[in-house]
């Protein structure tokens, strides 16, 4: 290597920092946090989150009294979130109705109202389903599968509150729906 190359490769070397010695303000620049992901808007249709996890105890019977309030809680406030979003949609529908000269306009407001409406409505059948999860909790029967009758277990109504079936029972019959359909 000729001489002049290998000095510009020392003094490159020179300016580097050795080892582990790195200065605490790049440090922060590369651990700044990522920019923020846009936040997709929760619906009420998405589940009642505001609920802290039934704590089992070991030896405890299934569905007990204490179990049975637990979910007719979380039942309760779920539906009264999907409530207030109904009424919150009337309102607003109230509210934004505009007759917009512009054709343009007109038609992405009605878009919008529509996509609303289809959503309060799937709102609505998961409000049947409430109701129906309620109507059981109150007979005593909620939280065992409807095909089997095996235990759905507490988690899993933790995460869908208006299961029906257990896992393996909705299992098989979303895979004998999936043949159907092709």
């Amino acid at each position: 290597m000729p001489a002049r190359t290998k000095a510009a490769v020392s003094s490159k070397a020179a300016r580097k920092p050795a080892g582990k010695a790195v200065p605490k303000a790049s440090l922060k620049k590369a651990t700044a946090k990522p920019a923020a992901r846009p936040h997709r808007r929760r619906s009420a249709a998405d589940g009642f989150m505001g609920f802290t996890p039934y704590p089992l105890k070991k030896g405890e019977p299934y569905m007990n009294e204490n179990q049975r309030m637990h979910f007719r809680n979380i039942l309760l406030g779920w539906k009264r979130e999907l409530m207030e979003e109904v009424d919150r949609t009337v309102h607003h529908m109230q509210n934004e109705a505009a007759n917009f000269p512009d054709p343009n306009d007109r038609a992405t407001q009605e878009s919008e109202f529509s996509l609303e409406l289809r959503t309060r409505d799937r709102e609505r059948k998961l409000i049947k389903k409430i109701d129906e999860a309620l109507a059981s909790v109150e007979a005593g029967e909620y939280g065992y599968c409807d095909s089997c009758g095996v235990e759905i277990g507490i988690r899993r109504l933790e995460a869908r509150p208006t299961a029906t079936q257990c896992i393996d029972c909705k299992t098989l019959d979303e895979i004998r729906e999936k043949q159907m359909t092709g």
